[in-house]
């Protein structure tokens, strides 16, 4: 495989302090000083990386492995060949995630476009009321607007635009392109290149003479660690605020409409769109272009397939699919129906399929 040149590979580290790391188990102790420096899927992992392995039907891909480590748990130890090191955990794929962080911490926030550290480019356009903590780093054409706040370690991309007053805790990486207006940002929240955060939400009125704006006088609360995907748009609120909850995750052009509330550890898949004023539980996944209705109240730990509709409010804990959405086996059901019946019109009456 070529050298890749955007991540290059860990210096290395011991299979020993890895495992400790992990806070998992190294299954042979004479592995122990084994160096790894990478990660790879199992079918071309080569010396030197590491992968892993989540259940049997993975089985034929360790026929290429040739990996200086598998992670696994306990129940498929078997399967990995005697000459590969094994490293044991009850949750292999969160540990390979770990370890993809520790061999390329670089590739977990967005990639930057200078190389220096603490640094103001000079290109940059700040306000001199804006108040800047040691540390942050402001790329070439950024603008921060008057009396931003940005803390310390902050990284703001290229061509960035930081509103008047917002303010932006610590540690946290705006990526090229992307704007922050009328917005609290929490620490360590990643927002990628091209999100726009805080422009008013869709809101009118009909009137006699067409359709007349209503203002949209409310922020957009992002609390800590949260990831926003690139082109993913969040609306401040009308009058009330849109907040995403601590730890969510969104993914690419997902759209947030304005008073959303979404809750804590939530996963939301690219191209989901949620219709003001929805409110969402903590720890809901959302599959891919789902539609949510607006006013709408989603519990906590919902799971909704990808491609759904929802048009009414979703119980704690269920799984919802389908448009309008309904219970998961209900719609898995129903749609295993369709295409029986559909095979069925495929037949002739003698039961020979037409040509």
């Amino acid at each position: 495989m070529e050298q890749n040149v955007f991540f290059l590979p860990h210096e290395g580290l011991k299979l020993a302090e890895l495992a400790e790391f992990l806070g998992a188990e190294l299954a042979n102790s004479d592995h122990a000083d084994v160096i790894v420096r990478s990660v790879a899927p199992i079918h071309r992992a080569r010396a030197g990386d590491v992968c892993y392995i989540l259940s049997r039907r993975n089985r034929d891909e360790l026929a290429t492995c040739e990996a200086s480590a598998v992670i696994c748990d306990k129940a498929v130890r078997d399967l990995v060949p005697p000459h590969i090191p094994i490293i044991l955990s009850s949750n292999p794929h969160a540990a390979f995630a770990m370890a993809g962080g520790l061999f390329y911490p670089a590739a977990l926030r967005p990639v930057v476009f200078s190389s220096g550290e603490n640094e103001i480019a000079p290109s940059a356009v700040i306000d001199p009321s804006a108040k800047l903590e040691k540390g942050v780093i402001v790329e070439p054409m950024a603008v921060i607007g008057a009396h931003a706040e940005i803390g310390e370690g902050t990284r703001i991309g290229a061509h960035s635009i930081i509103g008047p007053n917002v303010k932006i805790g610590r540690d946290c990486s705006i990526a090229a392109g992307a704007s922050v207006l009328c917005a609290l940002v929490g620490n360590g929240v990643i927002i990628h290149n091209g999100a726009r955060i805080g422009q008013d939400g869709f809101g009118y009125a009909p009137g006699p003479r067409g359709m007349i704006k209503i203002v949209q006088i409310g922020r957009v609360i992002i609390q800590d660690n949260v990831e926003i995907g690139a082109n993913t748009t969040i609306d401040r609120g009308a009058m009330d605020d849109t907040v995403i909850g601590e730890g969510t995750k969104i993914d690419n052009q997902v759209q947030i409409g304005h008073n959303v509330q979404i809750g804590r550890h939530c996963a939301i898949v690219a191209q989901v769109g949620i219709a003001g004023s929805t409110k969402i539980g903590n720890g809901v996944q959302i599959g891919g272009q789902v539609g949510i209705k607006g006013h709408v109240t989603i519990g906590d730990g919902v799971q909704i397939a990808a491609k759904s509709g929802i048009m009414t409010d979703l119980a704690a804990g269920g799984q919802y699919g389908g448009i309008p959405a309904r219970p998961l086996k209900d719609y898995l059901r129903e749609a295993a129906q369709q295409v029986s019946k559909s095979k069925l019109r495929g037949r002739n009456p003698g039961g020979k399929e037409n040509d």
